[in-house]
């Protein structure tokens, strides 16, 4: 029997990739109200991560599509994002370089092993990675003060965290693989 891979999950995971558009637009204007609009967009986004997982493994329709789509989803918006904040001047480029090069390395490893049948799923770190990545993210394209709140620097802050969370769970993916490989000798 086909599976039906127009789920509501993967419409939402269609949905934070079709946001990717609005987004560089968006961070093309570096001005306040653009930069709101843009932060606004970034977090629903970031948000349809969770809830279309959820849904999937609630309704039972997790599809293929839904688990080769989603981590794309989740890497290209987070990688958009980055690259787009460099030139405002709101991120450190060799940041974006660790952040962006773990995340291709670790596709990579989960690439090797799917092709011999073994799924290298989300760990913890990882899912703990794109929530400060989101949080951060967040604060770093709003950048201008609002509530008397200099968005910028928690934006910062909080990316050191996401960038140490980055580095450790990519070692841990690191680790896995290197197990994986040794189970086969």
């Amino acid at each position: 029997m086909a599976q039906n891979i127009w789920t509501l999950a993967n419409h939402l995971t269609l949905l934070r990739l079709s946001a990717i558009p609005l987004l560089l637009v968006l961070l093309s204007f570096p001005q306040k109200l653009p930069s709101f609009l843009a932060a606004c967009v970034f977090l629903i986004a970031s948000l349809t991560d969770l809830l279309d997982g959820f849904l999937a493994r609630q309704r039972k329709q997790v599809t293929t599509l839904g688990k080769l789509l989603d981590p794309l989803a989740d890497k290209l918006l987070v990688s958009a994002v980055l690259i787009m904040l460099i030139p405002l001047k709101r991120v450190p480029a060799w940041m974006v370089f660790l952040i962006i090069g773990r995340e291709i390395a670790v596709t990579g490893l989960r690439g090797i092993l799917s092709r011999k049948g073994i799924v290298l799923s989300a760990s913890r770190w990882g899912k703990w990675k794109f929530t400060f990545q989101t949080i951060s993210l967040t604060c770093l394209i709003l950048h201008y003060p609002y509530f008397d709140l200099n968005f910028h620097k928690i934006g910062i802050f909080t990316l050191w965290l996401a960038l140490i969370l980055t580095l450790f769970s990519g070692y841990q993916y690191f680790k896995r693989f290197y197990l994986y490989l040794k189970e086969e000798d």
